[in-house]
């Protein structure tokens, strides 16, 4: 990541805290139950936020990276951004093939043979991710990582169900614990 992205990290990601985190019970993807939660759809309509966050996660993919595949929902307007700041042709994965018109479940882009990297929001156990692959392995592409904006889950970035594909995230929620805690201390 460039030198200038790294000083505007903290700034980010307390921007990010600020407008996205919120408290009480809530059941995640995985099924756990979490008492904090990153609203991703605060952030991510937010073109202050979004355009420097789309440039942090541009700056984490792999070189070889042919085009950019965000995950539906929250991964559409991230990849949009990146694909604006990289030039790099972006194709949108659905949670399931639709059942009218083209009937695919990854639209924008033919996969076949090409290098793709997911984009995703917020990966917890990265469920919504396995799916995906499967889904894009099943159109021939070649997936080399996923880069998201924040890894909320325990430990290294990993997928559960596929613990060889490469996370790379900009944030981690101790990242963006550690600017709760300091805004709290103001």
């Amino acid at each position: 990541m460039s030198s200038e992205t790294m000083l505007l990290l903290p700034d980010l990601a307390r921007q990010i805290a600020k407008v996205a985190t919120l408290e009480g019970e809530f059941v995640l993807r995985s099924g756990q139950v979490s008492e904090r939660y990153f609203d991703k759809y605060s952030f991510e309509g937010l073109p202050h936020i979004l355009r420097p966050l789309a440039r942090a996660m541009s700056e984490l993919l792999p070189p070889e990276t042919e085009i950019i595949a965000g995950l539906e929902l929250g991964g559409v307007p991230l990849v949009t951004a990146m694909s604006l700041e990289t030039g790099l042709p972006a194709a949108f994965v659905r949670k399931e093939p639709k059942s009218y018109g083209t009937c695919r479940a990854i639209e924008g882009q033919n996969l076949t043979g090409r290098k793709v990297v997911f984009v995703e929001d917020v990966i917890s156990t990265g469920g919504a991710v396995a799916d995906a692959l499967r889904l894009a392995t099943q159109e021939g592409a070649d997936v080399r990582a996923v880069v998201c904006a924040i890894w909320r889950g325990d430990g290294a970035p990993a997928i559960h169900a596929a613990p060889e594909l490469p996370v790379y995230p900009v944030f981690t929620r101790a990242d963006l614990e550690v600017q709760l805690g300091d805004q709290e201390s103001q």
